[in-house]
């Protein structure tokens, strides 16, 4: 499991679901949203040409195109502090606490765009952990059955990036499954009445196919078996961020980031 921990830098509140005094939620919802980043140095010639809807990055030498780039997620949940009040009403500490939901298809988008990926209700209470799985579908588990058949290309997958490298196209596939959870510090209060909030899971996509060293790898390489199968996997874990981006620009240096 992945761990870090995010700072909240207003009183924004938001959560997914919860219990409150009356035992539903109190009219409030919240969106979130994806986003993609690239901010490498720029493309070399004689490669550097890319649609507005690609991002192209370089490290002086080689040239990188990312068309599309597409995770599964599942269980995309915010987790609520242990109230003992919300235990005793609905009486399962798991329905008090988390929102689940998924698997997902998450196509980012790659123009810098903030895209909305569902709305949902809000409650009160108190929550401390925002977590998520990168989710390896499962070619017979009957939860991924809805997906396997809208998504067969993804089964036993749980990322696929397109582009070229070089003029050359490339796919890197991976069947990463694992938890990234985010500590809230300090933990978020909901109160009753708070207006629509929006959270943005942010992918710094310039991250996927670098060497320490900054170089960019061969995104082939990644693929099960190849030599860079584990950094380029753990670069690509590593790139996820959540934020709170009421205004939706996908800026986390914004005074509402986490």
């Amino acid at each position: 499991m992945k761990r870090r921990t995010l700072t909240w830098a207003i009183a924004s509140a938001f959560a997914f679901v919860g219990c409150s005094d009356t035992g539903g939620p109190q009219g409030s919802t919240v969106s979130l949203s994806f986003s993609s980043r690239a901010a490498g140095p720029a493309p070399a010639a004689p490669f550097a040409a890319a649609p507005a809807a690609d991002d192209t990055l370089g490290d002086g030498t080689n040239t990188l195109i990312i068309t599309s780039a597409e995770f599964v997620l599942r269980e995309i949940e915010l987790e609520r502090v242990s109230d003992d009040a919300c235990d005793e009403l609905l009486g399962d500490d798991d329905l008090c606490e988390e929102f689940s939901t998924g698997p997902i298809l998450l196509d980012l988008p790659l123009d810098g765009s903030v895209m909305t990926e569902f709305t949902i209700p809000v409650d009160t209470g108190t929550y401390d952990e925002l977590e998520f799985e990168l989710h390896k579908v499962s070619n017979d588990d009957p939860e991924d059955a809805q997906f396997r058949a809208d998504h067969p290309d993804m089964v036993d997958k749980s990322m696929r990036i397109q582009g070229t490298y070089n003029g050359q196209p490339f796919t890197y596939e991976s069947d990463l499954n694992e938890d990234q959870e985010y500590n809230l510090v300090p933990p978020l209060e909901i109160m009753d009445g708070v207006t629509s909030t929006n959270v943005t899971i942010a992918v710094d996509l310039d991250a996927f196919f670098r060497a320490a060293n900054g170089d960019l790898l061969n995104p082939q390489s990644g693929n099960k078996g190849g030599v860079n199968e584990n950094l380029i996997r753990d670069n690509i874990r590593d790139s996820f961020e959540a934020f709170g981006d009421d205004d939706r620009d996908g800026d986390d240096s914004d005074e509402d980031s986490l």
